[in-house]
């Protein structure tokens, strides 16, 4: 009885843990679709949770790094948001494709035009983000979610390496390494030197084929002439051998 007891009493604790350390991972987050590489340009979520059970997301803001701007963001299309993109002018200049870009998107704004994101649902936001930066391994996004009863949820809390998560940790998209090319033209060089490599071995087997009937040719000629030999000395002894047989008759 004891022992059921405490079996008992360490499934409520467990199912009360899960239950507190539930809200902690449904924060708002962002992803890329593949990788977003150095100087290159991506495809990323943002996935926006609903953590209450009384209210809905109706709106979602996503601001954009000033330490690292970004030039361009083009959002996909999302039924039952409208979206809107905010630009703003650059204190210092920005150089993209070997132009001066003197502005840059410091917001995203997703509002919702029916109910939004009801609750025990997400909703993920799409944008194509460029020309992503060189010189950092992860770019920071403060969102901040509004819910229809005007609750504001404000994800701007910057993660710390080594520290515990914070509360309302704000979207941090890593980079990974950069690419042969930004605009995915290592993937093309990539496929015109296989190309190139293909062409080569075509061109080496065709080779191969048009000397293949010379080699046989040779070979056949070869054949033939060493038949006539054999048949010549063949001939040649039987003749020597008839004389013999004449000469002893």
């Amino acid at each position: 009885m004891k022992a059921s007891r405490i079996a008992a009493v360490g499934a409520l604790a467990g199912s009360a843990v899960l239950v507190l350390s539930g809200p902690a991972f449904a924060h708002v987050s962002v992803a890329a679709e593949g990788t977003a590489a150095k100087g290159g340009y991506a495809t990323v979520n943002f996935k926006v949770p609903n953590e209450r059970d009384d209210a809905s997301t109706t709106k979602v803001e996503v601001n954009f790094p000033t330490d690292h701007p970004l030039a361009s963001a083009q959002p996909e299309a999302v039924p039952g948001w409208k979206i809107e993109v905010t630009r703003a002018k650059l204190d210092k200049p920005i150089e993209l494709h070997g132009e001066q870009i003197d502005e840059a998107v410091s917001k995203v704004t997703w509002t919702a035009t029916g109910k939004g994101i009801e609750p025990g649902y997400f909703q993920k936001f799409p944008l194509s983000l460029g020309q992503l930066p060189e010189d950092t391994d992860e770019l920071v996004f403060k969102a901040l979610q509004t819910y229809s009863n005007k609750e504001v949820v404000r994800w701007i809390e910057v993660p710390q390496k080594g520290q515990e998560e914070p509360e309302h940790p704000a979207p941090v998209l890593a980079l990974s390494a950069a690419s042969g090319d930004h605009h995915g033209s290592s993937t093309a060089a990539s496929d015109e030197s296989e190309d190139a490599k293909n062409a080569k071995d075509a061109e080496a087997a065709s080779k191969e084929t048009a000397a293949e009937p010379a080699d046989s040719s040779d070979t056949t000629a070869r054949v033939l002439a060493i038949v006539g030999i054999v048949v010549g000395a063949a001939g040649v002894a039987y003749g020597v051998l008839a004389g013999r047989r004449r000469t002893e008759a």
